[in-house]
């Protein structure tokens, strides 16, 4: 088991960075140099089977994103009480600092954030990189499942400006009320395709919103898969006609690619945004809805 001892020097010097407490990213370094602090919680949310059993970081919890981040029955987020119980488990208290990881680009861990955003938790990171970084660089990691002491973390009613829902978005297509960025890739927006090969969630029309700007979620990354900086995105998201002078709506098939342009455009930029959990699977197969479909794919059912 991996165990760092904490001097008063140590403390002294987490509470001085800890202070800087809206800063959204944290870097490897920092996060090695501030494991067993245990004023942080470290979750791990991994799509990938077997990830974090193979080993993760020293300390961390493990949520699925199938079972703790969302309901398992209704399509909807996690419920305030059932997030509530999981996180008081995983011995969160309500002045603890939230550090998210995972695979996959980070996509479920910013998926993580957003949902602990619409809760109202207050100091919630990304470890820039994620996993990928964590691993490529040699940093430790861990297999003993931590077992920390409950929790008392109080969850704040669900906050629906941070969430986008289906007559909204037809609402902001139709009236241009805001910015609305589709982050998938070029072919899913032009139609192209209606969803990446493999993947089993899909819709019955192919496009795009109407109105929607295409700014695929991997512009917001450098090659090492953390995220440009925030002059760098200003640029990128204000050539696309996204500056922030509107509320921006964000969305991609299912949720997760465009937390991750959430996370960029809210907790980096400062914008206003929504995310639209409906997504693709959502809109592509609603009924009489603005789409526009610049391939004129036609869906056949095979």
């Amino acid at each position: 088991m991996y165990f760092k001892p904490i001097s008063m020097a140590f403390a002294a010097i987490f509470f001085a960075t800890a202070s800087t407490a809206a800063e959204p990213l944290v870097t490897t370094a920092w996060l090695e140099e501030n494991l067993g602090n245990p004023d942080i919680a470290l979750i791990e949310v991994s799509v990938n089977p077997g990830v974090y059993e193979r080993g993760h970081i020293p300390g961390a919890v493990n949520f699925v994103w199938h079972t703790d981040l969302v309901d398992p029955v209704q399509r909807d987020i996690a419920s305030q009480s059932d997030l509530q119980a999981r996180l008081q488990a995983a011995g969160v208290n309500d002045d603890t600092t939230i550090i998210l990881y995972g695979d996959t680009n980070n996509w479920f861990a910013a998926w993580g954030a957003w949902v602990f955003d619409v809760y109202g938790l207050q100091d919630v990171r990304l470890l820039d990189g994620g996993r990928v970084a964590w691993e490529a660089e040699g940093r430790p990691l861990d297999s003993v499942v931590p077992d920390p002491a409950q929790g008392n973390v109080t969850l704040a009613a669900a906050n629906a400006d941070l969430r986008a829902f289906l007559p909204e978005v037809v609402a902001a297509s139709n009236d241009a009320t805001h910015a609305i960025v589709d982050i998938r890739s070029a072919n899913e927006y032009s139609g192209t395709v209606i969803a990446p090969e493999g993947f089993q969630e899909t819709a019955i029309r192919a496009g795009h919103v109407t109105g929607a700007v295409n700014v695929p979620w991997g512009s917001a990354v450098a090659d090492d898969g953390r995220f440009k900086s925030a002059d760098e995105l200003r640029e990128i998201y204000a050539a696309a006609g996204v500056d922030g002078s509107q509320p921006i709506i964000t969305y991609c098939r299912i949720g997760e690619r465009s937390s991750h342009t959430w996370f960029a455009l809210s907790k980096i930029l400062g914008y206003d945004v929504q995310n639209y959990d409906g997504s693709w699977t959502e809109y592509g197969n609603a009924v009489a809805v603005p789409v526009t479909n610049p391939a004129g794919t036609i869906w056949t059912g095979l």
